[in-house]
């Protein structure tokens, strides 16, 4: 009985992981011989503030991203 499991940011539309979680399944099937029943997928959706790369939150990054930058004159 394989498990699956997938970290993934929150946000993707409810499709998105249906068909995610078929390809997943799909490959577990096709890669190991597992019967379908058998596959079981978890997926944890996770804030982008409890996510980070290099010391710096996703929603760190978003806010950077979207705030406008100043040139300064001199």
């Amino acid at each position: 009985m394989p498990i699956i499991e997938v970290n993934l940011l929150e946000g993707r539309p409810p499709e998105a992981k249906e068909r995610l979680i078929r390809a997943l399944t799909d490959a577990a099937i096709e890669s190991i011989g597992a019967p379908r029943d058998s596959v079981r997928v978890i997926l944890r959706e996770m804030a982008p503030a409890h996510f980070a790369v290099g010391g710096v939150s996703f929603a760190a990054k978003a806010t950077a991203l979207a705030t406008p930058k100043v040139e300064e004159e001199w």
